[in-house]
């Protein structure tokens, strides 16, 4: 009502009668501009919060839903908390940004976290890009599986996440199938280590038997059947690789400090695919 008022005041001012239904345009115009970013305002909660701020925001929103899935089976395991220092040092975080994520890390655990109010304020954050939500899915299920395995309280607080993220149940299951084949194939194979080797092997079936586990994880990090032919493995590993391409994620607003991480997780997707074609033999 402002813009009316003054527009109708100076155009009557300085051009009489016509000026005024002038100034009356301009000000509806002014008056309707206010409202919408008084509703962004409040809708957010941001506060037309710039590039810098809302990047963040996404940061400490991703450290305090970590800490919320670590406290999902009760208690917060060491190595939960180490993956979250280690995630700080990729993250090259400095002292300042290392005691937010950390606090951020503790406010998550509360009883009284408020999941579903954060998960809307990161989908607003990022403008519901839908690379940079899977970006932030997939860093609570590396810290779902940080021990190891998958609690089931775990698995309920990620589906939760995903909904609140605009994911079905589906696609959630199917990043965590993909996201357990890359545990086992960053630990090269699902046979464990030197001991099970000598005492359960020779060494050439162990190591026969160990390229097809790696090659069956290298299928399903790339979330594909071992039925696929080549051209299904290209298609399956370009999605990828343009989901996930950080200098792609960097331009719709990923967190510079987030930049190892999707390098890592490309180098993944790229080791899983050199690995299928080397074995199979296609270019």
């Amino acid at each position: 009502m402002i813009g009316k008022i003054l527009g109708v005041f100076f155009g009557m001012l300085f051009g009489g009668p016509l000026g005024a239904l002038f100034g009356l345009f301009l000000g509806h115009q002014f008056d309707k501009a206010r409202r919408l970013n008084q509703a962004g305002f409040h809708r957010t909660g941001f506060g037309g919060a710039n590039q810098h701020q809302r990047q963040e925001e996404f940061l400490n929103a991703a450290y305090a839903v970590m800490g919320h899935v670590a406290k999902a089976k009760g208690q917060v395991t060491k190595e939960e908390i180490q993956l979250a220092t280690i995630m700080m040092d990729r993250m090259n975080l400095d002292s300042e940004q290392k005691r937010a994520a950390q606090e951020a890390f503790r406010e998550g655990k509360s009883a009284d976290f408020p999941l579903d109010r954060v998960l809307e304020k990161v989908r607003i954050s990022s403008g519901g890009r839908h690379d940079l939500l899977q970006f932030f899915l997939e860093l609570q299920i590396s810290a779902a599986f940080a021990d190891g395995s998958v609690h089931p309280s775990e698995r309920d607080v990620l589906h939760r996440i995903a909904q609140g993220l605009g994911f079905s149940a589906q696609q959630l299951e199917q990043r965590l199938r993909m996201q357990e084949a890359a545990f086992r194939f960053q630990q090269g194979g699902g046979f464990g280590g030197g001991q099970y080797q000598g005492e359960q092997h020779s060494a050439g079936g162990w190591q026969q038997a160990n390229s097809a586990s790696q090659l069956s994880d290298a299928y399903d990090v790339l979330g594909i059947s071992e039925e696929a032919d080549a051209k299904a493995v290209k298609r399956a590993y370009r999605k990828l690789m343009n989901e996930h391409h950080p200098d792609k994620l960097m331009a719709k607003g990923l967190p510079p400090e987030m930049m190892n991480v999707a390098k890592e997780k490309s180098q993944e997707i790229q080791n899983a695919y050199d690995l299928i074609k080397k074995v199979k033999g296609f270019k």
